[in-house]
This record gives structure tokens, C-alpha cells and sequence, in this order.
């Protein structure tokens, strides 16, 4: 069983597609939470992360950061035992 991965986002985030784009050729299936728009999931993912900025990403409970944070976990093969424990 592999865990629900979560991502709050925006529209615009460079880094945003950048961890989409690492997460799709993983083949991991995720939910992208838009906070552009929306004051209260932008709220949620704050107080959530501790972080303001995007994304900021989520694997079952363990909070992964961002970007920079995923691409250190799967550099450091780490990635995959996060998802299928």
C-alpha cells in the first residue's frame, strides 16, 4: 500500500511543475491542492508546513518540504521508501 502523496501548489510555480514533473516520471500518483486562489487551503498548508511558499509537499503524514526537498529524497534513493513503506 503506498501513500497518499499531496501537494499544494499554485499555478505558476516553477517548482511547482518541476516536482509534477519528477513525481509523473516516478509514475506516483498525487493531489495537487491549488492555494493561488484559495485563502483558507493557502492557511491549511501553512500552518500544516510551518512554510509559506510553494510547493509544499506532503507523503501520508511525513512533510517532505519542497522541491529542492524531493529532489534531495530521491537523489539520496530515499524517495521510493517514503511512497510503498
Amino acid at each position: 500500500m503506498s501513500n497518499e502523496v499531496v501537494m499544494y501548489a499554485t499555478g505558476l510555480c516553477g517548482f511547482c511543475h518541476a516536482a509534477k514533473r519528477l513525481l509523473d516520471k516516478k509514475g506516483v500518483e498525487y493531489r495537487t491542492i491549488p492555494v493561488d486562489r484559495d485563502p483558507e487551503a493557502r492557511e491549511e498548508m501553512m500552518t500544516k508546513s510551518g512554510r509559506r511558499t510553494v510547493p509544499q509537499i506532503f507523503i501520508g503524514e511525513h512533510h517532505v518540504g519542497g522541491f529542492d526537498d524531493l529532489q534531495a529524497l530521491e537523489s539520496e534513493g530515499k524517495l521510493g521508501s517514503l511512497l510503498n513503506p
